[in-house]
């Protein structure tokens, strides 16, 4: 009928074991004619349509977590995962275990209106919608992905407005740079996921086509390793050595970065004098627990990178013999 809309209700806590679906599912282990029948299910089944914009939501990552606050929607979430700790008010929300070990139970007992995840987490997402919970996947792979994701959870809350300017903002810092950069000889770096306690043991290398690749690409550096089949692949120092990188960047996902470890890294680095960031001391350091989160602070990642991998562009001059820096916004 033309007005009609149907609206599913959640299954009350410990009610779940009645849901069509799930019996299915269940079936299916045993039965043949059930696996059928709760494909069919799957494909076919009808999503949830609520009669206003959710208010009580959780959050499945720290990325989806600070576009939220950053929208002005931190109020109306009510769980987040045990690795979200920004902004400073989440800490007072409820935990709902992480991506891999998430607690069903503390979800639903939270009653939320919409859980939002990463588009891959599909197995979370077919336990929440098993359970009646609506959810909104978001891909937060890459920078476009990144901006039209801000749009879709804005939609979703019915707040398109605050998260139309948090896009359109982050889109005008991103061409900023671009045109600053425009025409600037690119030079060659190795970026390594850092945080060893030996640290040239396991050197794990930031992969072509990821996340932190475009933004190094955007802040003028162009990354030594060839596409590979692995997002992060392990290089080795002979590799290393080979290639013999302009600058080397060690993102450390942690702000207490002692100066003690940083020396360390550092004396390591400089048994290899060979390679190109060694001999010109173009070793830097990106210490900072949202180096790794693909969310509204990205631009502060981008600034970083470009301030370290030149320096001349913002009143940082040429460096003396020997300095070795630390950067930080």
């Amino acid at each position: 009928m033309k007005g009609l809309s149907l609206k599913l209700v959640p299954f009350p806590p410990g009610m779940d074991f009645f849901c069509p679906i799930r019996v299915l599912r269940r079936a299916a282990d045993f039965f043949p004619w059930a696996a059928v029948l709760f494909a069919l299910a799957l494909m076919f089944r009808v999503e949830p349509v609520f009669a206003g914009p959710p208010l009580r939501i959780v959050s499945m990552s720290p990325s989806i977590t600070e576009i939220l606050f950053a929208i002005d929607a931190g109020p109306r979430v009510v769980g987040v995962t045990d690795f979200c700790k920004y902004p400073p008010a989440v800490t007072a929300l409820q935990r709902v275990g992480g991506l891999l070990n998430p607690s069903f139970e503390t979800i639903v007992s939270l009653k939320p209106d919409l859980v939002i995840h990463q588009h891959d987490s599909l197995r979370v997402q077919q336990s929440l919608r098993d359970l009646g919970i609506q959810t909104l996947p978001v891909n937060l792979v890459n920078l476009e992905n990144i901006l039209k994701s801000i749009l879709i959870i804005g939609e979703a809350l019915d707040g398109l407005s605050p998260a139309q300017q948090l896009h359109d903002k982050l889109e005008r810092e991103i061409d900023s740079y671009k045109i600053r950069l425009a025409g600037r000889k690119r030079k060659s770096v190795l970026m390594i996921l850092g945080d060893s306690q030996d640290p040239l043991r396991d050197l794990y290398a930031v992969g072509k086509g990821t996340f932190l690749d475009e933004l190094l690409t955007l802040a003028g550096g162009e990354n030594i390793l060839d596409r590979s089949l692995a997002v992060y692949p392990k290089v080795s120092k002979e590799f290393i050595l080979r290639r013999s990188p302009e600058a080397i960047v060690e993102a450390i996902p942690r702000s207490n970065f002692s100066p003690s470890e940083r020396m360390a890294h550092i004396a390591e680095w400089r048994r290899f004098p060979a390679i190109q960031a060694v001999k010109n001391d173009a070793i830097h350091f990106l210490a900072e627990d949202y180096i790794l989160i693909p969310g509204p602070r990205l631009l502060s990642i981008v600034d970083q990178l470009a301030r370290a991998i030149h320096p001349e562009l913002f009143g940082d001059g040429k460096k003396t013999a020997g300095q070795t820096k630390d950067v930080r916004p």
